[in-house]
């Protein structure tokens, strides 16, 4: 082989709402990626949209930053004008809210396995690209072969095939039930216009509850299986070829705002945020190397910055900030959200300077990623939830998942990895949607009682405040984090700052020169796909590395080796930068 190093260039990555490129150095001699840029390359401006505007069409316009995951900005921008305005929801209406919320990340989950990231395990992809792979998986059993119906390992991958597969079809009838759950609860899916300041405007009735508990019980017999297809082929990988543990490798580090408030703990203000997002289902936390450093949302706000170093935007005053401390008097940093200016600046593309329309969140100027898998670990080293169906602490969680249409009650119990990869990314989000499948019937429950003891209200009245103030909401996507900063006066928006979680796991390098989430996974990852010349190399096990954080690429990635245009399947979920 005398050409080594080849120049990949993964664009378009393009995306329903939004485009990612993702442009590598690969030295086809040692196997190794040895440079990896992430690139953004759509400019959308809501920050800009928005500034000027009263408060309620900052939830309405911002809302519109996703069409896949419908609902979490609109929670999102209101939890932030609550906190502006003082409104504390009624316990219906946080129930409630829980119950819209974990029904969308039960479909955003099955979604992002079944038919984003899916089709990279798939018979198609590992028969062709990893051919010794695939004869192993047609002599391996599955273990779990009882529970999710295939017998062989091969028979999961086949029916992980685009198009035809069983898991794959059965994919879009799992994410159109758990969708009519999610209309039950909001009126409508996706961009519902019942989530307001103060709780729902939603009609509440008995019936309301029943449609979705009827459909929950359905969700809860498909999420049984998904759990332990994941299981399954995770394992075989790694027992495969232990360097697939290297694909989309990266530090431990992690971040998350945590999710599901508790209404009996929950008002919304800024003062009382470190009791309440402790209280939360999915308690929010910050990962360092491995360890745990926080679960107060209030530092895990303080320790938030974006730099523009090499993104294509202009600096705002960082000698003379806004605000020099937040609401409670700590100190605040100039690169802080409530400090930002959007301004937008763009230039020619170049590597060492500005090449991303994404800025670079980091947290105490660290690189952390986020993802469903982030919620999971944070909870387990924490053990703060203690629920009906829901135990944690020591490194571990325990669900357990009621009985369903036409399965038994289950116990399943996840334990925090030894490293974070792609793998772990995936069996983490299967495990995700067992959690929230447990919080959505645990909630369920609760709104029975609520209405039982007619506790009927949805909403609650509040008056406009005129002064300045600070507020953010601290909520969550499929994918994980999601704040909304906003700075209000005389009830318009001064300034809107939106963090999503592919801002930071797309982000390019930082002033300090330390790569973006996607950037580090993908540069520690290991070529393991075979071909016979570079011409024949398809880039396999970097898209994986890029999938795994669900990074929102629709219908196909096109690949340019070295002006050479190849096709490699791939959709994802379409969520914004």
């Amino acid at each position: 082989m005398t050409r080594k190093v080849v120049d990949i260039s993964i664009e378009p990555v393009t995306r329903v709402a939004g485009a990612l490129a993702f442009h590598t150095k690969v030295d086809l001699g040692v196997r190794r990626v040895i440079e990896a840029h992430s690139v953004p390359n759509f400019f959308r401006g809501y920050e800009i949209i928005i500034r000027g505007r009263d408060p309620a069409d900052a939830m309405v316009l911002s809302s519109r930053a996703c069409g896949v995951c419908g609902a979490v900005h609109m929670t999102c921008s209101v939890m932030a004008v609550k906190m502006a305005a003082g409104v504390t929801p009624p316990p219906l209406a946080t129930v409630m809210r829980n119950m819209g919320e974990t029904a969308e990340f039960i479909y955003d989950n099955p979604l992002h396995l079944y038919l984003l990231a899916g089709p990279d395990y798939s018979e198609i992809a590992v028969s062709k690209h990893n051919p010794e792979i695939w004869q192993m998986a047609r002599e391996t059993k599955a273990p779990h072969s009882d529970i999710h119906g295939f017998p062989k390992i091969s028979d999961l991958m086949e029916a992980l095939n685009p198009l035809s597969g069983r898991l794959y079809l059965e994919a879009f009838e799992i994410t159109r039930i758990a969708r009519e759950a999610v209309s039950l609860v909001y009126g409508k899916y996706p961009h519902p216009s019942t989530i307001v300041p103060g709780g729902l405007s939603t009609t509440i009735t008995i019936g309301t509850f029943n449609g979705y508990y009827t459909r929950l019980i359905k969700l809860l017999d498909y999420i049984k299986k998904l759990v332990y297809v994941w299981e399954d082929l995770t394992e075989f990988f790694y027992k495969a070829d232990p360097m697939y543990m290297e694909v989309g490798r990266r530090p431990l580090n992690m971040i998350t705002t945590g999710i599901f408030d508790d209404y009996e703990v929950y008002d919304g203000t800024y003062e009382n945020a470190g009791r309440w997002g402790e209280a939360r289902y999915f308690t929010p936390g910050v990962i360092l190397d491995g360890q745990l450093v926080t679960t107060d949302l209030i530092k895990i706000n303080l320790g938030v910055e974006e730099f523009v170093e090499h993104s294509y935007y202009q600096e705002w005053d960082v000698k003379e900030p806004r605000f020099k401390e937040d609401p409670l008097g700590n100190p605040l940093s100039p690169y802080h959200p409530w400090n930002e200016d959007t301004k937008p600046k763009p230039v020619a593309r170049n590597w060492r300077e500005k090449y991303s329309w994404t800025k670079a969140p980091r947290w105490d100027r660290k690189v952390v990623e986020k993802n469903p898998v982030v919620r999971l670990w944070v909870t387990a080293l924490a053990g703060k939830v203690n629920r009906d169906l829901i135990k944690s602490g020591g490194g571990k969680i325990v669900i357990t998942l009621p009985k369903g249409a036409a399965t038994p009650e289950m116990e399943i119990e996840w334990k925090t990895p030894k490293i974070l990869n792609a793998f772990e990314r995936n069996r983490g989000r299967a495990y995700h949607a067992a959690y929230v499948a447990a919080i959505a019937f645990m909630e369920t429950l609760r709104a029975y009682d609520l209405l039982k003891k007619g506790r009927n209200k949805t909403w609650t009245g509040f008056e406009k405040p005129m002064e300045r103030r600070l507020s953010v909401g601290f909520w969550g996507a499929g994918r994980d984090w999601l704040t909304h900063h906003m700075v209000v006066n005389k009830w318009k928006v001064e300034n809107y700052q939106i963090i999503t979680p592919s801002t930071w796991n797309s982000s390019p390098r930082d002033p300090w020169g330390q790569p973006g989430p996607y950037e580090q996974a993908v540069a520690n990852t290991p070529i393991l796909e075979k071909f016979s010349s570079p011409d024949d190399y398809k880039g396999l096990d970097v898209l994986r590395a890029i999938r795994s954080f669900d990074s929102c690429m629709p219908c196909a990635v096109h690949i340019e080796a070295r002006g050479r245009i190849l096709k490699a399947e791939a959709t994802t979920c379409g969520c914004s930068l």
